[in-house]
């Protein structure tokens, strides 16, 4: 019984830090921001993206518009796609639709922020506050986790948290 009893106790433990462990999410109205993410940058780097999945739990289409972050002096929505063999990049005047009952993933390779004209560096293991700005929802603070250089997501897995039950949308 003691075996049994050290053992649930021990579960208890390291599963609660592993809800420690996980990035935040986030709220604005209808639309659920699940963890924002972005990679470290070398020394002099004076560009960086930022990632999350964002979940329209309403009735009604909103767009991610832009947004903000202190150590950036530009912050654009982007798209990247590969057109006639060639991938580009390109910002998204309208800002980015998240429709009702769906999921978009803002991932390298595709959908993201884009943080321009980078005053510092940014340094893994940290986290970076900002904001994001929706055209029906308004304003969101939001905080970053940072990655390491190059990482193709968080290094945790975030599958399947936060980002809700609807349809996941990766145009």
């Amino acid at each position: 019984m003691t075996r049994l009893l050290t053992a649930a106790a021990v579960l208890t433990v390291a599963l609660t830090g592993l809800q420690g462990a996980r990035a935040e999410d986030f709220k604005a109205g209808s639309l659920e921001i699940a963890a924002p993410w972005t990679r470290a940058t070398p020394p002099g780097a004076k560009v960086a993206g930022g990632f999350m999945a964002i979940t329209n739990k309403g009735t009604e289409p909103d767009r991610l518009v832009g947004g903000s972050l202190p150590q950036a002096g530009r912050f654009e929505v982007h798209e990247m796609a590969v057109t006639d063999g060639v991938m580009k990049m390109r910002e998204l005047d309208k800002g980015l639709e998240i429709k009702p009952g769906e999921t978009v993933t803002l991932k390298p390779g595709g959908y993201h922020v884009m943080f321009i004209e980078l005053k510092d560096q940014i340094k893994e293991g940290g986290k970076l506050a900002g904001t994001l700005k929706f055209e029906k929802a308004g304003e969101v603070a939001v905080t970053y986790e940072i990655a390491p250089i190059g990482a193709g997501k968080p290094a945790m897995d975030h599958s399947g948290h936060g980002a809700g039950s609807g349809s996941a949308v990766q145009r």
